[in-house]
């Protein structure tokens, strides 16, 4: 977020804690990007801050707390002493969850394939009508084809991510077994490796696809440990998690940190993807 809008976030996520009656003397940025994660303690809350134009997002990721939380899948947590809804404050939606104190020791791939069989296995038991994958596809396609959205993007380059996008999300769907919920960026970054347990965070990103497409997020060898995964399905769904990475790094208004050198390498692991399949 730009620094004065930063702030106000800050301050709505201490505000809405405190609102609440929960300490947050002191409040550290966690991640910031389009939305922030801020630590408030000593209350031991995780905020999440987004603009109120992401308010729909916000109340989609609390309704999948609430239903993976009925299955136990392990997830991360909306905080348990307030009540689990949006918060609004200022111009913002706020979001109050359990902060998980991290340990250092890296998730290893048995692990890491674990604890997404555990997370699928859960959501096979929740009945509900999430956005299809496709749907995530679409929107890029948007992006890329539209010159105006991406006018920095070479026009070959624009012809790789469109067909890739195109020719890939068919494919996917046409050579998939079956398709279920699935969590939907299950990457490093998505899966936190806390003192109670392995859990994944960041949950609105809920889809329905085939377990491949999540599988294609994490690390190569964490989908060789995934009992049953098709590996040449994956490697398919691996170029096109790549292509919408590629796609949203070239979008205008992207402020992805470094995103002109995450534009060139998104291309190349493109191509780099495209040669395995």
């Amino acid at each position: 977020m730009e620094p004065l809008l930063l702030r106000r976030a800050v301050e709505a996520g201490r505000a809405t804690a405190a609102g609440l009656g929960l300490r947050a003397d002191d409040v550290s940025v966690i991640h910031d990007s389009d939305r922030v994660a801020l630590r408030l303690e000593p209350c031991g809350v995780l905020a999440r801050v987004a603009p109120l134009a992401q308010l729909g997002e916000a109340e989609f990721e609390v309704e999948v707390a609430h239903r993976l939380a009925r299955v136990d899948a392990p997830v991360a947590g909306l905080d348990p002493r307030v009540e689990g809804r949006v918060h609004l404050w200022d111009t913002f939606a706020v979001t109050l969850w359990t902060y998980y104190e991290p340990v250092g020791a890296e998730i290893t791939p048995a692990d890491y394939a674990d604890v997404l069989l555990r997370h699928h296995a859960a959501l096979r038991r929740v009945d509900w009508e999430a956005p299809h994958f496709t749907d995530r596809v679409a929107v890029a396609l948007t992006e890329v084809r539209d010159p105006e959205r991406s006018p920095e993007l070479p026009d070959p380059d624009r012809d790789l991510l469109v067909g890739t996008l195109e020719g890939l999300s068919a494919a996917i769907r046409e050579a998939a077994a079956g398709e279920q919920l699935l969590h939907g960026e299950p990457h490093p970054g998505n899966v936190l490796n806390s003192v109670g347990g392995h859990l994944l965070v960041d949950l609105a990103t809920c889809c329905r696809g085939p377990v491949e497409f999540d599988l294609a997020h994490a690390p190569e060898e964490v989908g060789r440990r995934y009992a049953g995964a098709d590996q040449d399905l994956l490697r398919r769904c691996r170029a096109l998690t790549w292509a919408l990475f590629a796609a949203w790094r070239w979008r205008r208004n992207d402020r992805m940190p470094e995103r002109e050198h995450w534009r060139a390498e998104g291309l190349r692991l493109v191509r780099a993807a495209l040669e395995r399949c």
